[in-house]
Protein backbone atom coordinates (compact mmCIF):
# COMPACT_ATOMS: atom_id res chain seq x y z
CA UNK A 1 0.00 0.00 0.00
CA UNK A 2 1.51 3.95 -0.94
CA UNK A 3 1.38 6.30 1.82
CA UNK A 4 0.84 9.86 0.69
CA UNK A 5 2.41 12.65 2.08
CA UNK A 6 3.21 16.32 0.53
CA UNK A 7 5.63 17.77 3.21
CA UNK A 8 5.71 20.91 1.77
CA UNK A 9 1.73 21.03 2.70
CA UNK A 10 2.34 19.48 6.33
CA UNK A 11 4.77 22.60 6.14
CA UNK A 12 2.37 25.11 5.80
CA UNK A 13 -0.38 23.47 7.81
CA UNK A 14 2.15 23.18 11.18
CA UNK A 15 3.26 26.86 10.36
CA UNK A 16 -0.28 28.10 10.26
CA UNK A 17 -0.94 25.97 13.67
CA UNK A 18 2.16 27.93 14.96
CA UNK A 19 0.95 30.95 13.93
CA UNK A 20 -1.93 30.60 16.18
CA UNK A 21 0.02 29.33 19.01
CA UNK A 22 2.13 32.47 19.07
CA UNK A 23 -1.02 34.65 18.98
CA UNK A 24 -2.71 32.35 21.61
CA UNK A 25 -0.31 32.95 24.03
CA UNK A 26 0.33 36.52 23.32
CA UNK A 27 4.26 35.47 22.63
CA UNK A 28 7.12 37.78 20.40
CA UNK A 29 9.76 35.35 19.45
CA UNK A 30 12.52 36.27 18.30
CA UNK A 31 16.06 34.47 17.53
CA UNK A 32 19.14 35.19 15.81
CA UNK A 33 21.45 32.93 13.16
CA UNK A 34 25.02 32.76 12.95
CA UNK A 35 26.69 32.53 10.18
CA UNK A 36 30.78 32.51 9.43
CA UNK A 37 31.60 32.92 5.86
CA UNK A 38 29.58 32.51 2.45
CA UNK A 39 28.88 29.12 1.92
CA UNK A 40 25.62 28.83 -0.91
CA UNK A 41 24.01 25.85 0.60
CA UNK A 42 24.25 27.72 3.94
CA UNK A 43 22.71 30.99 2.52
CA UNK A 44 19.65 29.02 1.17
CA UNK A 45 19.66 27.37 4.28
CA UNK A 46 19.34 30.66 6.30
CA UNK A 47 16.62 32.44 3.70
CA UNK A 48 14.67 29.66 4.34
CA UNK A 49 14.47 30.61 7.84
CA UNK A 50 13.78 33.66 7.52
CA UNK A 51 10.98 33.47 4.95
CA UNK A 52 9.39 31.21 7.52
CA UNK A 53 9.98 33.78 10.26
CA UNK A 54 8.18 36.30 8.32
CA UNK A 55 5.31 34.13 7.99
CA UNK A 56 5.18 33.95 11.87
CA UNK A 57 6.12 37.65 12.04
CA UNK A 58 9.01 36.08 14.44
CA UNK A 59 11.64 38.59 14.89
CA UNK A 60 14.69 37.72 13.84
CA UNK A 61 18.57 39.03 13.50
CA UNK A 62 21.27 37.68 11.46
CA UNK A 63 25.08 38.15 12.52
CA UNK A 64 27.30 36.69 8.96
CA UNK A 65 30.82 36.92 10.39
CA UNK A 66 33.91 36.21 8.24
CA UNK A 67 36.14 33.45 7.73
CA UNK A 68 38.65 34.70 9.14
CA UNK A 69 36.94 35.02 12.89
CA UNK A 70 38.17 32.99 15.75
CA UNK A 71 36.52 30.35 17.67
CA UNK A 72 36.86 32.69 20.89
CA UNK A 73 35.36 35.64 18.98
CA UNK A 74 32.01 33.77 17.90
CA UNK A 75 31.59 32.68 21.75
CA UNK A 76 31.96 36.11 22.63
CA UNK A 77 28.82 37.11 20.36
CA UNK A 78 26.87 34.21 21.57
CA UNK A 79 27.58 34.83 24.99
CA UNK A 80 26.15 37.97 24.00
CA UNK A 81 22.65 36.94 22.70
CA UNK A 82 22.92 34.41 26.08
CA UNK A 83 22.50 37.80 28.08
CA UNK A 84 20.39 39.30 25.69
CA UNK A 85 16.68 39.28 26.82
CA UNK A 86 15.54 40.41 23.35
CA UNK A 87 16.53 36.70 21.94
CA UNK A 88 14.99 33.57 22.46
CA UNK A 89 16.94 31.52 20.13
CA UNK A 90 20.61 31.11 18.74
CA UNK A 91 21.25 29.07 15.79
CA UNK A 92 24.89 28.55 14.28
CA UNK A 93 24.18 27.60 10.96
CA UNK A 94 26.68 24.65 10.45
CA UNK A 95 29.12 23.53 8.82
CA UNK A 96 31.74 26.20 9.79
CA UNK A 97 34.97 26.48 9.07
CA UNK A 98 37.46 24.01 9.91
CA UNK A 99 39.76 26.13 11.77
CA UNK A 100 36.96 26.85 14.22
CA UNK A 101 36.33 24.64 17.23
CA UNK A 102 32.39 23.45 16.22
CA UNK A 103 31.98 21.95 19.81
CA UNK A 104 33.08 24.73 22.16
CA UNK A 105 31.00 27.12 19.81
CA UNK A 106 27.96 25.19 19.98
CA UNK A 107 28.33 24.14 23.72
CA UNK A 108 28.73 28.18 24.65
CA UNK A 109 24.87 28.61 23.49
CA UNK A 110 22.64 28.56 26.55
CA UNK A 111 20.98 25.51 27.29
CA UNK A 112 17.31 27.18 26.85
CA UNK A 113 18.13 29.14 23.96
CA UNK A 114 19.67 26.17 22.09
CA UNK A 115 17.14 25.85 19.22
CA UNK A 116 18.87 23.72 16.96
CA UNK A 117 19.15 21.20 19.89
CA UNK A 118 22.87 20.11 19.39
CA UNK A 119 24.31 21.19 23.27
CA UNK A 120 25.67 18.16 24.86
CA UNK A 121 22.91 19.35 27.46
CA UNK A 122 20.22 19.13 25.11
CA UNK A 123 21.34 15.83 23.94
CA UNK A 124 21.94 14.13 27.04
CA UNK A 125 18.46 15.23 28.57
CA UNK A 126 17.10 13.73 24.95
CA UNK A 127 18.90 10.34 25.75
CA UNK A 128 17.54 10.46 29.40
CA UNK A 129 14.01 11.68 28.65
CA UNK A 130 14.11 14.91 30.16
CA UNK A 131 12.36 18.18 28.51
CA UNK A 132 14.71 19.81 26.12
CA UNK A 133 15.21 21.36 22.59
CA UNK A 134 15.54 18.72 20.01
CA UNK A 135 17.74 18.58 17.02
CA UNK A 136 15.44 19.98 13.94
CA UNK A 137 16.33 17.38 11.70
CA UNK A 138 15.69 14.51 13.62
CA UNK A 139 12.60 16.07 15.05
CA UNK A 140 11.46 16.71 11.13
CA UNK A 141 11.84 13.42 10.36
CA UNK A 142 9.55 11.96 13.38
CA UNK A 143 7.14 14.85 12.38
CA UNK A 144 6.95 13.05 8.60
CA UNK A 145 6.65 9.74 10.36
CA UNK A 146 4.30 10.45 12.76
CA UNK A 147 2.06 12.00 10.17
CA UNK A 148 2.31 9.12 7.81
CA UNK A 149 -0.29 7.57 10.65
CA UNK A 150 1.59 4.44 10.50
CA UNK A 151 2.58 1.87 13.96
CA UNK A 152 5.77 2.35 14.46
CA UNK A 153 6.37 0.09 17.58
CA UNK A 154 8.21 -2.77 17.05
CA UNK A 155 9.14 -2.11 13.56
CA UNK A 156 12.91 -1.79 12.96
CA UNK A 157 14.59 1.42 11.69
CA UNK A 158 17.87 1.71 9.81
CA UNK A 159 20.26 5.10 10.14
CA UNK A 160 22.74 5.39 7.96
CA UNK A 161 24.08 7.97 10.34
CA UNK A 162 26.06 8.16 13.27
CA UNK A 163 26.34 12.19 13.05
CA UNK A 164 25.71 14.47 16.51
CA UNK A 165 23.14 16.61 13.89
CA UNK A 166 20.99 13.62 12.87
CA UNK A 167 21.92 10.06 13.90
CA UNK A 168 22.28 10.33 17.41
CA UNK A 169 19.45 11.93 18.38
CA UNK A 170 17.16 10.14 16.20
CA UNK A 171 17.90 6.98 17.82
CA UNK A 172 16.15 7.91 21.00
CA UNK A 173 13.85 9.47 19.45
CA UNK A 174 13.31 6.47 17.16
CA UNK A 175 13.21 4.27 20.38
CA UNK A 176 10.98 6.44 22.46
CA UNK A 177 9.04 5.22 19.64
CA UNK A 178 9.53 1.49 20.84
CA UNK A 179 11.64 0.67 17.59
CA UNK A 180 14.05 -1.55 16.89
CA UNK A 181 16.97 0.56 16.03
CA UNK A 182 20.11 -0.57 13.77
CA UNK A 183 22.67 2.05 12.96
CA UNK A 184 25.19 2.19 10.43
CA UNK A 185 27.99 4.42 8.41
CA UNK A 186 31.10 4.12 6.49
CA UNK A 187 32.61 1.16 8.25
CA UNK A 188 29.41 -1.15 8.32
CA UNK A 189 30.78 -4.24 6.65
CA UNK A 190 27.59 -5.37 4.72
CA UNK A 191 25.12 -2.10 4.47
CA UNK A 192 22.71 -3.94 1.91
CA UNK A 193 21.99 -6.60 4.27
CA UNK A 194 20.62 -4.05 6.66
CA UNK A 195 18.84 -1.87 4.71
CA UNK A 196 17.26 -4.70 3.35
CA UNK A 197 15.67 -6.11 6.74
CA UNK A 198 14.43 -2.47 7.87
CA UNK A 199 10.67 -1.35 7.78
CA UNK A 200 11.82 2.26 7.90
CA UNK A 201 15.27 3.90 6.41
CA UNK A 202 16.54 7.26 7.09
CA UNK A 203 20.29 7.78 4.78
CA UNK A 204 22.27 11.11 5.67
CA UNK A 205 24.99 10.46 4.12
CA UNK A 206 25.14 12.97 0.99
CA UNK A 207 28.27 11.30 -0.28
CA UNK A 208 27.15 10.37 -3.97
CA UNK A 209 24.00 9.53 -5.85
CA UNK A 210 21.92 6.33 -6.10
CA UNK A 211 24.08 5.23 -3.25
CA UNK A 212 20.38 3.44 -2.08
CA UNK A 213 19.07 1.23 -4.66
CA UNK A 214 15.88 -0.59 -5.03
CA UNK A 215 17.66 -3.70 -4.43
CA UNK A 216 18.44 -2.50 -1.18
CA UNK A 217 15.03 -1.48 0.30
CA UNK A 218 12.30 -4.30 1.69
CA UNK A 219 9.25 -4.41 -0.07
CA UNK A 220 7.12 -1.56 1.35
CA UNK A 221 8.93 0.23 3.52
CA UNK A 222 9.29 3.87 4.24
CA UNK A 223 12.35 5.43 3.32
CA UNK A 224 13.32 9.19 4.64
CA UNK A 225 16.05 10.60 2.22
CA UNK A 226 18.20 13.40 4.79
CA UNK A 227 20.65 13.78 2.11
CA UNK A 228 21.51 16.86 -0.01
CA UNK A 229 24.38 16.45 -3.21
CA UNK A 230 24.01 19.03 -5.87
CA UNK A 231 24.55 16.80 -9.45
CA UNK A 232 26.63 18.16 -12.32
CA UNK A 233 23.19 19.30 -13.70
CA UNK A 234 23.20 22.00 -11.20
CA UNK A 235 20.35 20.09 -9.96
CA UNK A 236 19.81 19.08 -6.22
CA UNK A 237 19.58 14.92 -5.12
CA UNK A 238 19.79 12.24 -2.27
CA UNK A 239 20.74 9.34 -0.89
CA UNK A 240 18.48 7.34 -2.97
CA UNK A 241 17.29 6.52 -6.67
CA UNK A 242 14.00 8.12 -6.22
CA UNK A 243 12.27 6.76 -9.10
CA UNK A 244 13.20 3.12 -8.46
CA UNK A 245 12.78 3.09 -4.79
CA UNK A 246 9.30 4.44 -5.13
CA UNK A 247 8.32 1.77 -7.20
CA UNK A 248 9.24 -0.77 -4.34
CA UNK A 249 9.14 1.45 -1.11
CA UNK A 250 5.95 2.75 0.06
CA UNK A 251 6.63 6.18 0.82
CA UNK A 252 10.10 8.24 -0.06
CA UNK A 253 10.76 11.63 0.76
CA UNK A 254 11.80 13.50 -2.38
CA UNK A 255 14.89 15.38 -2.26
CA UNK A 256 14.25 18.68 -2.48
CA UNK A 257 11.03 19.01 -1.14
CA UNK A 258 11.06 16.44 1.81
CA UNK A 259 13.02 16.46 4.84
CA UNK A 260 14.08 19.88 4.52
CA UNK A 261 10.88 21.29 4.80
CA UNK A 262 9.97 20.44 8.10
CA UNK A 263 13.48 20.88 9.61
CA UNK A 264 12.45 24.77 9.11
CA UNK A 265 9.41 24.32 11.08
CA UNK A 266 11.10 22.34 13.14
CA UNK A 267 13.60 25.31 14.33
CA UNK A 268 10.50 27.82 14.03
CA UNK A 269 8.43 25.26 16.76
CA UNK A 270 11.81 25.29 18.76
CA UNK A 271 11.93 28.83 18.85
CA UNK A 272 8.01 29.50 19.92
CA UNK A 273 9.26 26.62 23.01
CA UNK A 274 11.65 28.82 23.91
CA UNK A 275 9.87 32.03 23.90
CA UNK A 276 7.07 30.53 26.18
CA UNK A 277 9.44 29.11 28.67
CA UNK A 278 10.97 32.44 29.26
CA UNK A 279 7.58 34.06 29.39
CA UNK A 280 6.85 31.41 31.83
CA UNK A 281 9.67 31.98 34.16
Amino acid sequence: MKLELDCRKLKESKLENLKQVILENGLHPSFCVIQVGDVDASNTYIRNKINAAKKLNIDYQHIKLGEDVSTEEVIDVIKGLNESSSCDGIFVQLPLPESLDKDAIINSIDVSKDVDGLTDLNIGRLTNKKDCLVACTPKGIMSILENLKVDLKGKKATIISRSSLVGLPLIQLLLQKDMTVCVCHSKTSDLKKETLDSDVLITACGTKRNLITADMVKEGAIVIDVAIIRGEDGKLYGDVDYDEVSKKACYVTPVPGGVGQLTVVSVMENVVLASMKRVRK
